[in-house]
């Protein structure tokens, strides 16, 4: 299969584009394209479950009124084979032009190779804004105690901190030059032979960031928005991200945002800070303390991994990309390449990225039916490996009859 460069003149029969006004609001059709990356190692079997779910939910929750007419893209080890890049040009307008994709795992080989695909996606369609709902399923183990009091969203920065990170290896001449610039005009101290790496943390996209996690919380009615950084020590990157969270709360929600310590009014949210170590600790000793949370990059890579930890780990973690102007739902684990065709993973990362999916067009009746469908099956003790080996007296089935279960629990 090649790439098709104009996706849009080559829709199915009765499929229609989603369309955007300049305020970023969605317009979705009955019968709306959208695109989807399979993902490699797991990602073909995971994505056939997926479907099934998705399509199933929609078609139980409108009578077949609507439907999504899922339009296949080309990336990472199935793009390279078919076309020599991993990430070809038409699939990043296709993913502009469509405005919604959802994508399977695909494999970032580690310290060499190509960058990663996940990020160049993320960078090159702007999808600033990474969104990891974490919540407790009915069912799912979890190695906490508690983990029904786990509720929380992070917001995640997605272009800039290590994302946007520059590096030069101990030893080589850029690294060398750069630490004798910084020792000898800015007195740095920075030992000679130091690997060297550097983080852009931009007001622009600090704000950007924390302005999409206030509206969520005020969208969603949620009590709290917490700034998580690592100021103390960061001052003028991590620290920059509190003040200009505090600063963008002032100057644009005034009435609907009040600091921490102020009593909020009804519908009020209240903005807050935590380091990023002390975040930790609380998110295992007090999880129900806490709402939204915006972090920049690395921090929220950490803490939502963490998080996804209580509530039975990231196969059960799903996840988002977006933009102003795009949005591409994915799995939170990896592509597993040693299960690769075995029918054998568990596919609720993206299945419930396809809830977000669903939510994000507004299709809220069909979302709201798989978290249930997915509890019902877990607890009904026929479930794949990963939560076979936790849930004493459960059966391991394969990743294809799991689905089929959820799609009977609708």
């Amino acid at each position: 299969m090649k790439p098709v460069s104009d996706i849009l003149n080559h829709l199915p029969p009765g499929a229609r584009p989603i369309t955007q006004d300049a305020s970023g609001r969605l317009t979705v059709p009955d019968r709306p394209a959208v695109g989807y990356i399979e993902g490699d190692g797991t990602g073909p079997d995971i994505w056939r479950a997926s479907r099934l779910i998705l399509d199933a939910a929609v078609d139980k929750a409108y009578g077949g009124a609507r439907r999504v007419e899922w339009l296949e893209l080309m990336a990472g080890e199935k793009a390279y084979e078919a076309t020599g890049q991993v990430l070809p040009e038409e699939t990043l307008k296709n993913i502009a032009d469509l405005k919604v994709a959802i994508k399977g795992p695909l494999t970032t080989p580690v310290g060499k190779g190509f960058r990663s695909v996940n990020v160049t996606l993320r960078r090159r369609l702007d999808l600033y804004a990474c969104i990891r709902p974490v919540r407790w399923l009915i069912g799912v183990p979890s190695p906490v105690n508690h983990p029904e009091k786990v509720d929380m969203v992070v917001f995640r920065e997605n272009t800039e901190d290590v994302y946007a990170g520059i590096e030069w290896p101990a030893g080589s001449p850029e690294a060398a030059a750069v630490v004798e610039f910084l020792n000898g005009r800015l007195g740095a101290g920075i030992a000679p032979g130091a690997a060297i790496g550097i983080k852009p943390m931009s007001e622009a996209g600090s704000k950007r960031l924390i302005r999409r996690a206030l509206d969520f919380a005020l969208a969603k009615g949620r009590r709290s928005v917490t700034l998580v950084h690592k100021g103390n020590i960061m001052k003028y990157t991590e620290g920059a991200f509190r003040d200009w969270g505090y600063q963008l709360a002032a100057s644009e929600y005034a009435g609907r945002v009040v600091r921490e310590g102020e009593r909020p009014a009804p519908g009020q949210v209240v903005i807050q800070d935590r380091i990023a170590d002390n975040m930790f600790q609380q998110a295992l000793l007090r999880p129900q303390e806490y709402d939204v949370l915006a972090t920049p990059n690395l921090n929220g890579d950490y803490l939502s991994d963490a998080l996804a930890a209580q509530v039975g780990g990231l196969g059960m973690a799903p996840g988002a990309n977006i933009g102003d102007s795009a949005a591409v739902f994915e799995a939170t684990h990896g592509s597993a390449p040693k299960y690769a065709g075995m029918d054998k993973v568990n596919p609720s990362s993206v299945v419930l990225s396809g809830v977000m999916l669903l939510e994000h067009l507004g299709w809220t009746e069909a979302a709201d039916l798989i978290p249930r469908a997915l509890s019902r099956a877990i607890m009904g003790g026929r479930v794949t490996y990963d939560l076979a080996r936790q849930i004493g007296g459960a059966m391991e089935v394969p990743c294809s009859a799991f689905a089929a279960q959820v799609v009977e629990n609708l």
